[in-house]
């Protein structure tokens, strides 16, 4: 019984290493830049404060044009109702 519970211990510690090993390099790219997008939050998923409300989490209504969350780089543009700038 112990030499089958160590041989079965042993393979699947052989099987287990390379995933351990390639989670850990896949998960974050390490050249990540993100821009604030306005028009898109939906309401309390807002990422910071804006003229309206004083903190993250607090936006009261779904897409408001003053409220805005991180996106990567390059993206906002193409979110239909996203926008660089705030919106009246």
């Amino acid at each position: 019984m112990k030499t089958s519970l160590v041989a079965a211990s042993a393979m699947f510690a052989a099987l287990a290493m390379p995933v351990v090993a390639y989670a850990g390099q896949a998960s974050v790219p390490t050249n990540y830049t993100a821009e604030k997008c306005y028009g898109i939050a939906k309401a309390g998923l807002n990422d910071c404060q804006t003229a309206t409300h004083s903190c993250a989490g607090t936006a009261t209504k779904d897409m408001d044009g003053a409220s805005w969350i991180y996106v990567p780089a390059g993206t906002c543009d193409k979110i239909a109702g996203g926008s660089a700038t705030p919106k009246a």
